[in-house]
């Protein structure tokens, strides 16, 4: 075993041992403040609920797109792990891309894949005729089926125009196939531009995740220290509850960084509540004194779309292909 991998071992078990500790010093059952996308810890604030709102009745209504969109560690993939368990609930067929850097090939083999449609052909034309088979019959049985994209502001100009002409399977009356988009402020940028006009206008729904208020976050650690089983004894003190709204500026994954690294180092300092003082050892630690959590500047983002889509690409390839049947002529002059 490498030298850094032990460290990294050594680290991370200590790490764990101080959790397990920390969880008998604050009286906690469970890991409050864990990174995973868990839908017990939603906390349901205003947006939160107007937003899971929104999606679930996009869905039951049948309106074809559906965009959810909102600053990095606001909750949107709990929020869409929320929406799930929900259809599920409800006997919804569903897929869920997590990966959204994929061609328009991949698209549909991750599509035909998380609905259990099988395709003998690897032809587009097959795998779509053989996805709208099987979206007719749901519809025939009253079954829903809705498709999932998250990160979907990764997501190249070839695809998202492939997803847009996926809402071309329709009944006279209804569509066939429900489509969620989820992701960043990037996507809504994205959306603006005049390639994606059509499929900007096809969206019937914008749903919506924003940073915590001052009072929002201290309600939100409250709850998910109750979750964990805490008894109601003040573990963050008001005066680090608001160095933790001042760092995190809201920002629920942000929020989660702080007061975990907080409850760990209260426990080995023997301290409760947890003072200010704490939050903002953590906070210096991990620069949220000299970085801002969330994207600021207004210049605007570089395409990189234009240099991965497949468009570009098959140009590109074009392009060598006329260069080795045609290459330049090079005169004497030139040689030299």
């Amino acid at each position: 075993m490498r030298l850094s991998e032990y460290r990294a071992d050594v680290g991370r078990c200590i790490s764990e041992s101080r959790e397990i500790m920390y969880k008998g010093f604050f009286g906690l059952k469970d890991n409050p403040f864990n990174v995973n996308p868990d839908p017990r810890f939603l906390y349901f604030t205003k947006e939160i609920e107007e937003a899971l709102s929104g999606l679930k009745y996009g869905v039951q209504n049948r309106k074809g797109f559906i965009t959810l969109t909102g600053e990095v560690g606001t909750g949107k993939t709990t929020l869409v792990n929320r929406l799930l368990d929900w259809l599920h609930g409800q006997k919804v067929r569903t897929a869920f891309l997590f990966n959204s850097r994929m061609t328009t090939t991949q698209l549909f083999d991750f599509i035909l894949a998380e609905f259990g449609i099988s395709c003998a052909s690897a032809s587009k034309s097959q795998q779509l005729m053989s996805l709208n088979q099987w979206l007719l019959d749901r519809f025939r049985a009253g079954e829903t089926a809705v498709l999932i994209v998250d990160e979907a502001q990764n997501l190249s100009y070839p695809v998202l125009e492939e997803i847009r002409l996926l809402t071309n399977l329709e009944t006279s009356t209804e569509k066939l196939l429900q489509i969620v988009l989820a992701g960043q402020p990037e996507l809504e940028d994205k959306l603006k531009l005049p390639q994606l006009r059509q499929l900007r206008q096809r969206i019937m729904l914008r749903c919506k995740t924003t940073p915590l208020s001052k009072e929002q976050t201290n309600d939100y650690i409250v709850e998910r220290l109750r979750i964990a089983g805490a008894s109601g004894e003040v573990i963050f003190s008001p005066e680090a509850v608001e160095a933790i709204h001042k760092y995190s500026v809201g920002i629920p994954r942000v929020v989660n960084l702080l007061c975990e690294h907080s409850l760990i180092n209260a426990y080995v300092e023997q301290q409760r509540p947890i003072a200010a003082s704490i939050v903002e050892d953590v906070a210096h630690e991990f620069q949220l004194d000299e970085v801002a959590p969330t994207a600021t500047g207004s210049s605007p983002p570089v395409d990189g779309d234009r240099y991965t889509s497949e468009t570009f690409i098959q140009n590109l390839g074009d392009a060598l292909s006329r260069f080795r049947l045609n290459p330049p002529v090079t005169t004497p002059r030139q040689r030299k």
